[in-house]
């Protein structure tokens, strides 16, 4: 059997095997395997591969590795797989609180609780959006182009690790979006939601947003200064 020396670089080793994880290991495989089927059955999805070189030579995902080979196995970045044009998302369960904050910096972010990943991948393909998920197989799915494996379980650290893999720095345009369906919000005079206002809020606040999707009224009380702080320091975590 053809044995080829596998090198995975950075935070790939986190999802291999327990004895794989020093990054390089011998790789015993069947002839005529391409390199995306030997480094996702190790448990790399496609999606977090950036870059694969073979003796020192890029290749591409479907390169049929051959006896003998060093095959290099680069993460994805901002860099070396970029995503074309303006970040678009679908979120797995459980990741609404993420939505959110995509959603708060003005990023177009699909999410229900109940998608199932048939739903997922579906949407992933036909409307070319970026998964979001925890679920390394649901990413190894062929209908999934762009995705990624959030590591952390941390609603702000997966938002700073969202932004720096896609760079979203660039993108950031704050408060465009409904956090609550993802519309685009639309200016309202303070007399078309008057009915819909706390007493306080009558009084102070004169320049308002709402959603025309779901109604949600947004205005600039002591929520959008939270917002707006957080929002500064996402920005302070550009690398």
């Amino acid at each position: 059997m053809p044995v080829a020396r596998f090198f995975f670089f950075q935070d790939l080793n986190t999802f291999l095997p327990p004895d794989r994880r020093s990054g390089s290991f011998d790789y015993a495989f069947e002839d005529g395997q391409s390199v995306k089927h030997l480094f996702e059955a190790a448990g790399v999805p496609h999606t977090e591969v950036g870059e694969v070189r073979v003796n020192g030579q890029g290749a591409g995902f479907e390169y049929k590795v051959q006896d003998g080979d060093k095959v290099e196995i680069i993460p994805a970045s901002a860099e070396n797989d970029p995503y074309p044009g303006e970040p678009r998302f679908v979120l797995d369960n459980h990741l609404g609180r993420l939505a959110a904050y995509l959603r708060m910096i003005g990023l177009d972010s699909l999410y229900k609780n109940d998608y199932d990943d048939e739903e997922l991948a579906h949407i992933a393909k036909t409307e070319n959006r970026i998964l979001l998920t925890r679920d390394r197989r649901l990413l190894m799915r062929r209908a999934v182009r762009y995705g990624y494996c959030l590591r952390s379980l941390d609603s702000e650290v997966q938002m700073v690790e969202v932004m720096q893999r896609f760079n979203l720095f660039e993108h950031i345009s704050p408060f465009q979006r409904c956090l609550r369906c993802n519309a685009r919000l639309e200016p309202v005079s303070k007399e078309m939601v008057l009915d819909r206002l706390e007493p306080l809020t009558r009084l102070y606040y004169e320049e308002f947003h709402h959603c025309p999707a779901c109604g949600q009224v947004y205005w600039k009380g002591s929520h959008y200064e939270r917002m707006q702080k957080r929002i500064d320091q996402f920005r302070q975590e550009r690398e």
